[in-house]
C-alpha cells in the first residue's frame, strides 16, 4: 500500500500538481468558480462533486479533476483515484515551496479567537496567511495551504479534531514547523470517548513539531498540557506568572482589560474589546507568538486593544433593553464551564444565563448537562436552559427558542449570557432581547 501512495504522488508531481501553476487557484464548490481555477471534485454523505465536474469547465475553471474515470470525458477533466487525497497531496507539495514558519493551532476551546489575535497581532508587520473562518478539517486545512504565495511571511493554520488521530492527519498535510495548543477539554467526546483520547489526538500537534525542531507556544498554568510537553524541544510559554510572557487580568467590565510583561518591558493597562477570563489566556497566547515572531510591544498592544470579535464568538451586543453576552457558535462542558465562569465574575446586579444544549458528547450528554444546572444553582446564577438534553432532567427547561421567546420579552436591564452549541440556534433570541 506504501509503494502504491508512493508511485501515485510521483505520478501527480509530474504529470497534475504543473496543472495549480496555471490556475488561479483551488475550487471545491461550483457555486464559487472563479475564471482559469482548478476544480476539485470531493465526494461527501450528501454530494459527489463528479457530478459537477462538467458544470465547472462551463462556468470558466480551467481544469478538473475527478475520482470516477466516466466523468474524464475530455482534455480539461483528468482522473485520479480519489479526490480528497490529491487535494491533501498537492497541498503539501505546495507547502514545500515556501521556507517559511507554519503555525499549527489546535486546542478544545478557543482555537479560532486564537488565531485570529496571532493574525491580527503578526499582520501588523508581517504578510499572514490564516485561515478562514473555521475552515479547519481535512478539506479546510488543504485549502488554506494552497493560498500560500511568494507574499506570505508566515502562516497560522487552525486545526480542528472530532475523532483519534485527526490532527495527526493534519500535520502530516501542513508540515508545520511551530505550534499551540490552547488547551485540552470535554469536546466531541462522541468522536473521543474520554478525556484521554483527546489529549492524545490533540498532543499529535507537538510531537509533529518536534520531528523537525521547531518551537512550541504553551500555557504555563494549564495543568494538562505542561507535563506533555516532549523533551528536548524549544518551547515559549505565557502564563500568570512563571513564564515567558506573563499577564495580569486587571477587570472584566465584561471587556477584559490587562497587562502584559517580558524580561525588561512592562506594557500599560490595555482595554480590549472581547470578554471572558479565558479569553486573558487567549491574549497571552498572541502575544507570545508575536514577540517570538519580533511584532513590537507597541504593535502588539494596540492590535489587542482594537480587535473586535464576530461571529457571534464572545461578543458584547447591547440592545434597547440589555446587554447581551453573545456565545453562541459553539459549547461544550469545558467553553460552558469556562463561559460561565467569568460571567459569575461580572460585576451586574441582574444577570441571566440563557444556555443551550451541548451536542456531540455521546452517552457523557446527561451527566454533563447536569454539572451545568448544579453549577448554575450553587453558584446562584440565574438561568433558562434551551433543548431537549437539559429539558430531560431539567423539568422547566424549553425545547426550543420559540417556546421561550414571549418570556424574555418582558426583561430589561439585565446582563445576559447566551451560551450554547451551534445547532441550538440561541442567535435567534436577540431580536426579543
Amino acid at each position: 500500500r506504501l509503494v502504491r501512495a508512493f508511485f501515485f504522488t510521483y505520478l501527480y508531481m509530474k504529470t497534475l500538481f504543473p496543472l495549480f501553476d496555471e490556475t488561479t487557484g483551488v475550487c471545491t464548490d461550483t457555486r464559487n468558480i472563479k475564471l482559469n481555477c482548478l476544480f476539485i471534485a470531493l465526494k461527501g454523505d450528501n454530494f459527489n462533486g463528479n457530478e459537477y465536474a462538467q458544470v465547472a469547465i462551463d462556468k470558466g475553471a480551467k481544469y478538473a479533476i475527478v475520482d470516477e474515470k466516466e466523468k474524464a470525458n475530455n482534455q480539461n477533466i483528468f482522473y485520479v483515484s480519489n479526490g480528497l487525497l490529491f487535494l491533501q497531496k498537492l497541498a503539501n507539495f505546495h507547502r514545500h515551496k515556501f521556507d517559511i514558519p507554519v503555525i499549527g493551532i489546535t486546542g478544545s476551546n478557543g482555537k479560532t479567537s486564537t488565531k485570529e489575535l496571532i493574525q491580527t497581532i503578526l499582520s501588523t508587520e508581517l504578510n499572514v496567511l490564516s485561515t478562514l473562518g473555521n475552515l479547519n478539517n481535512h478539506i479546510g486545512v488543504p485549502l488554506t495551504l494552497l493560498r500560500l504565495n511568494n507574499d506570505h511571511n508566515i502562516a497560522v493554520i487552525e486545526m480542528g479534531a472530532n475523532q483519534p488521530n485527526d490532527i495527526e492527519e493534519l500535520c502530516l498535510i501542513a508540515d508545520v514547523n511551530a505550534g499551540i495548543i490552547t488547551n485540552i477539554g470535554k469536546a466531541h467526546l462522541e468522536g473521543f470517548k474520554n478525556l484521554e483520547g483527546v489529549v492524545k489526538t490533540k498532543s499529535a500537534l507537538y510531537h509533529a513539531v518536534k520531528k523537525v525542531n521547531g518551537i512550541l507556544f504553551y500555557n504555563a498554568d494549564d495543568s494538562i498540557l505542561k507535563p506533555i510537553l516532549p523533551d528536548n524541544t524549544e518551547n515559549y510559554s505565557y502564563g500568570m506568572t512563571q513564564a515567558n510572557i506573563t499577564g495580569i487580568l486587571h477587570e472584566l467590565t465584561p471587556y477584559i482589560s490587562m497587562s502584559w510583561s517580558k524580561k525588561n518591558y512592562s506594557s500599560p493597562t490595555i482595554e480590549t474589546k472581547m470578554i471572558g477570563k479565558y479569553n486573558f489566556y487567549n491574549f497571552l497566547a498572541a502575544i507570545c507568538i508575536g514577540n517570538h515572531f519580533g511584532i513590537s510591544q507597541e504593535n502588539i498592544s494596540k492590535a489587542i486593544s482594537e480587535y473586535l470579535p464576530d461571529n457571534q464568538r464572545s461578543q458584547v451586543q447591547k440592545t434597547g433593553k440589555n446587554t447581551l453576552i453573545v456565545d453562541c457558535y459553539n459549547a461544550n462542558p469545558t467553553s460552558m464551564s469556562l463561559a460561565l465562569e467569568s460571567f459569575k465574575l461580572i460585576d451586574h446586579n441582574k444577570k441571566i444565563a440563557i444556555l443551550g444544549d451541548m451536542l456531540e458528547l455521546g452517552t457523557n450528554g446527561i451527566e454533563e448537562h447536569k454539572i451545568v444546572i448544579n453549577y448554575c444553582i450553587d453558584n446562584e446564577i440565574p438561568f433558562f436552559t434551551v433543548g431537549p438534553l437539559f429539558k430531560s432532567i431539567y423539568e422547566t427547561g424549553f425545547m426550543n427558542t420559540n417556546e421561550i421567546e414571549k418570556i424574555l420579552a418582558n426583561i430589561e436591564d439585565c446582563l445576559i449570557l447566551l451560551k450554547g452549541s451551534r445547532g441550538i440556534r440561541l442567535e435567534k433570541l436577540i431580536p426579543v432581547l
